[in-house]
C-alpha cells in the first residue's frame, strides 16, 4: 500500500509539470477562468489516476509473470 501512495506522489509531480506546458485557457472563452481551472484539475486529477492504476497494473502483471 505504501508502494501506491509513493506511486501516487511521484506521477503527480510529473502530471503537474506536464500539463504547466499545456495553455489550456487558449481552448477556452474569454472571462471563464473559473471553469479552465476546474478543467485543469480535474484533467491532472483522471490523469494522475490513471497513470498510477496503469503502473500498478503493469508492475502486477510483471510479477504474476
Amino acid at each position: 500500500m505504501h508502494g501506491k501512495l509513493f506511486i501516487y506522489l511521484i506521477v503527480s509531480i510529473l502530471v503537474m509539470w506536464s500539463l504547466e506546458s499545456v495553455n489550456i485557457n487558449a481552448i477556452f472563452k474569454k472571462n471563464r477562468v473559473l471553469q479552465a481551472n476546474l478543467f485543469y484539475f480535474f484533467l491532472g486529477v483522471s490523469l494522475i489516476y490513471l497513470v498510477t492504476n496503469f503502473i500498478m497494473d503493469l508492475y502486477t502483471s510483471i510479477k504474476i509473470l
